[in-house]
């Protein structure tokens, strides 16, 4: 499923957490009717604490409030939190547990992130509910508001409702969920469309990128904290960096959460290069942000790009066609750019030989984990 394009949105652009938890946390301290929470990481700490509470006191006013977690990247959630939500009114389920019954389907995960308050608004972006978002990583959200915003709740009541899902929560707590979407009319509507992937059985996510790459004018810059891109994409980069669109990639510099994934995708660096394709690497910090901006077109959520989300994950993205929210993200890759270190083709070629076998080592195990099925 991908979304239709809808008119009358708004869309907010919420780079850090700084931004983005405050307005997160008074939407749902204002909620009256329901709050639907769906995220991959959840984990014992400050953060998941401020969340529990935030989500009990909704509860306690009578507000229907749903937790949907995935079933690996909330196994850091402890006994003691998960009773705290039960006992608190909190419907808590889980996404494929892990199981003993199928290895392979053990890495299809939930890698969605979305809350979603009493229908009408909505937040999307690569966030999650550990302590690392609150001072140590660097990530980008967006508040939506108006029609695309029903096409979210769809997509969390169907996942909800799914077999896969399990817990004390029960599936039916979806079924007559009150939606209040309204357009935003004059200079604050925008056209977007909701668009998700299913690992590689629906991959809309990856063929709307594939599309907008084919088809840059001007600009083509990516944000990704994991950057193993599908043989395609490199090719289409490529091209489109030949045919004089301005290409370039917001990647994580040394701070990494996992510095094998970064080694795999540096091997892939050389040829882009040469093809005229500009790297930059962030150094503040570890940069786990997730957006694309081609000329004025932005997709922001869940989904990296790197062959994991295309082949296993279950994402989503929110897609925006406008010029005044490409001109706001733009502004915020400028900004991004300006504290990175733009790779040099000349110094790269001349690397040590330390760092080739690292990305020969970590790119052979890449590619070994994407015959998997």
């Amino acid at each position: 499923m991908h979304g239709m394009w809808r008119d009358g949105n708004h869309f907010e652009l919420l780079p850090e957490a700084a931004l983005f938890l405050p307005s997160m946390f008074a939407a749902v301290d204002r909620a009256r009717h329901s709050v639907l929470i769906e995220l991959y990481l959840m984990e014992s700490g400050r953060l998941a604490s401020a969340l529990i509470g935030a989500l009990v006191r909704a509860a306690e006013r009578g507000v229907s409030v749903m937790l949907l977690l995935d079933g690996y990247g909330a196994m850091g959630l402890a006994t003691a939190d998960r009773q705290r939500l039960e006992a608190g009114g909190v419907a808590l389920r889980f996404f494929n547990p892990l199981g003993m019954q199928s290895l392979v389907r053990n890495l299809t995960r939930d890698h969605r992130k979305l809350v979603v308050v009493d229908g009408a608004e909505a937040f999307t972006g690569g966030f999650g509910a550990v302590d690392e978002f609150l001072d140590a990583w660097y990530e980008v959200a967006m508040r939506i508001e108006g029609p695309v915003v029903a096409d979210w709740v769809r997509l969390f009541c169907r996942l909800w409702d799914s077999p896969m899902s399990r817990g004390p929560g029960r599936a039916s707590l979806v079924r007559g969920l009150e939606l209040a979407t309204r357009q935003r009319e004059g200079y604050r509507g925008m056209r977007g469309r909701v668009v998700w992937g299913q690992g590689y059985r629906y991959q809309a996510i990856r063929h709307s990128l594939h599309h907008r790459v084919a088809t840059a004018a001007e600009r083509l810059w990516i944000c990704t904290p994991y950057f193993v891109p599908t043989f395609t994409l490199r090719m289409r980069l490529a091209r489109a960096a030949r045919r004089g669109v301005d290409v370039r990639l917001l990647l994580p510099g040394e701070l990494h959460d996992h510095p094998g994934v970064r080694y795999a995708g540096q091997r892939f660096y050389g040829r882009l290069l040469r093809a005229g394709v500009r790297i930059f690497e962030f150094q503040p910090t570890f940069i786990h942000a997730k957006f694309s901006l081609v000329d004025d077109w932005v997709s922001l959520g869940s989904c990296n790009f790197d062959h994991w989300s295309l082949q296993w994950n279950l994402e989503a993205n929110q897609e925006v066609d406008d010029p005044r929210f490409a001109a706001e993200v733009a502004g915020l890759f400028e900004r991004n750019f300006a504290s990175s270190t733009e790779i040099d083709p000349e110094a790269w070629s001349r690397r040590p030989r330390l760092q080739r076998f690292r990305e020969w080592l970590y790119g052979t195990l890449d590619g070994m984990l994407t015959r998997l099925r």
